[in-house]
């Protein structure tokens, strides 16, 4: 059985009226590497159990992963920390936009038993932009790291955070708690910012990175990039450049996929082969890993990833 996640777009449009700004797009029609199974495992309905007796929110739902049933199936979850509504609206995300609540003081340990109940080797901590938080939850994002350290010692911590809005010293306070990866998406390349990514600044989120690798000790740092917003190929040769520039160890390319027709509006659909041919390049440029793929996102199969990037820092020379 499949879905097209196309269906459920209206739903979506009326959980998150914020962008109904936007002028209605045409959706196009998904080929069939895009299309996915349907969640309707033991273990998806016992991941869910967990997260939803714990109080807490995941990207997977917020963001309509085309990934959870099979992840969800393996039971792990990406968390999403401080709330589901984000301060920004960026033209391909599908998290709420609006004005957050006060933040709670028990989700870093809630977040931490979760953990240690999924049996997870290996999580990813990511969260709502909080710009209105005087250090964009920096601080909220350490108390996490710590409590899931705390709660399951053995489980290694990857944090896929926001800019911060640039604010000083909000970096240094989560890097201080020794995150294993340390992810920032850079989502496209710098000409389609001002209309994708309009909060954030380009060469900010590299800074951001560079700063990152150079706090991180013997941890990894890690970027994603989305196609299908109109990108030119050559425009991602240079991200990769710049990425390599900043030291990041991990690239992950992924298909973008217009969530509804309020959304930036899908350019195309690449191919297997061209995702093929974005990683070799990638690593040819340096990476230590690369995942591309239509359906690769920046948790997706990040335990396995997290165990291959180990591998190739002991490989080399």
């Amino acid at each position: 059985m499949t879905i097209v996640l196309d269906l459920a777009e209206d739903r979506r449009a009326l959980r998150h009226p914020e962008k109904a700004h936007r002028p209605d797009t045409a959706v196009l029609r998904k080929p069939d590497w895009i299309r996915v199974k349907a969640p309707v495992s033991r273990g998806y309905a016992e991941t869910r159990s967990i997260v939803r007796g714990h109080g807490l929110h995941t990207v997977c739902e917020e963001a309509g992963c085309p990934n959870i049933g099979e992840c969800w199936t393996n039971r792990h979850a990406t968390m999403m920390i401080m709330g589901d509504t984000c301060t920004r609206a960026c033209a391909f995300c599908n998290v709420k936009t609006g004005l957050p609540g006060a933040l709670d003081s028990e989700e870093p340990m809630n977040v931490g038993r979760a953990v240690a109940k999924l049996g997870l080797k290996h999580v990813v901590i990511t969260s709502v932009d909080r710009d209105d938080l005087p250090d964009g939850g920096a601080e909220h994002f350490a108390q996490t790291i710590r409590a899931i350290r705390e709660a399951s010692p053995g489980t290694t911590v990857e944090v896929l955070t926001p800019d911060f809005l640039r604010k000083d010293g909000a970096l240094e306070v989560v890097m201080d708690a020794r995150p294993d990866v340390f992810n920032h998406n850079l989502e496209t390349v710098p000409r389609l910012y001002l209309t994708v990514r309009p909060g954030a600044r380009y060469y900010a989120s590299l800074r951001l990175l560079e700063r990152a690798k150079e706090l991180a000790l013997t941890g990894f740092t890690k970027s994603g990039l989305m196609v299908g917003l109109g990108e030119a190929r050559e425009e991602i040769m240079q991200v990769m450049d710049d990425l390599r520039a900043a030291r990041v160890d991990f690239l992950t390319i992924g298909q973008y996929l217009q969530p509804t027709r309020k959304h930036a509006p899908l350019d195309r659909f690449w191919s297997p082969e061209e995702f093929q041919s974005l990683e070799a390049i990638a690593r040819a440029k340096g990476f230590l890993m690369v995942s591309a793929s239509p359906l690769t996102r920046s948790s997706y199969h990040a335990d396995s990833d997290f165990s291959q990037l180990q591998a190739a820092r002991g490989s080399m020379p």
